[in-house]
């Protein structure tokens, strides 16, 4: 009697690198929330939209397909920082008067919310110098606008800290712009078009 059970047939999905998606969110997000603190433009209800769907949105669905795809380092970085935007949104939510009257809002939360993200953010800026030059200078940057914001906000030298978050700022979000276009284009190429920079090397990786 011949055996007519065919071999199960294994399916695997192939996912794209999203990490151009990721980083371009984080790029508009902080193009938008920078000009505000430039000057440039006016109050933070219309940068929610941007810190929802770019900040956040964006950031966390590359986040899950780096998971998938086992990029330990992109996955917690994305999806850690669009936490962080959609936490940072719904406090501007709330700050609008969103909440019952009476209820207020204490935007120390914030900078504590910001001292938090800088200890994490010294952790990911030291894996960052192993990955490429221009992440670790995004990181860099990161971790002068994070105690930035916070020390603002608690009312230490204001004008000097918001004026070094809001060039931080917009120095993540130029690096970010080209961070995405070069990892569009060199995975759409399939070679190197623009340079990231090679990893320091200060700290060899196990095997």
């Amino acid at each position: 009697m011949s055996n007519n059970k065919s071999a199960p047939v294994e399916t695997k999905i192939v996912m794209a690198d999203p990490t151009a998606l990721g980083v371009f969110g984080l790029s508009m997000v902080t193009l938008v929330a920078g000009s505000q603190k430039m000057g440039w433009t006016s109050g933070v209800s219309s940068i929610i939209p941007w810190a929802v769907f770019l900040g956040s949105i964006a950031q966390i669905w590359a986040s899950s397909i780096d998971f998938k795809k086992n990029n330990y380092f992109g996955a917690t970085v994305l999806g850690a920082y669009g936490l962080f935007w959609a936490a940072v949104a719904l406090h501007w939510f709330f700050s609008l008067g969103m909440l019952p009257e009476g209820v207020k809002v204490d935007p120390k939360h914030l900078a504590f919310g910001c001292i938090g993200y800088t200890i994490f953010s010294l952790f990911i800026m030291i894996a960052s110098f192993e990955t490429n030059k221009v992440f670790a200078a995004i990181l860099v940057l990161i971790n002068v606008l994070l105690p930035s914001l916070a020390l603002s906000i608690y009312g230490i030298n204001e004008p000097l800290f918001k004026q070094l978050a809001a060039w931080s700022e917009l120095g993540i979000s130029a690096l970010g712009f080209y961070a995405t276009g070069a990892i569009f284009l060199n995975n759409f190429f399939g070679r190197v078009v623009l340079p990231l920079g090679k990893p320091f090397g200060f700290i060899r990786k196990g095997a």
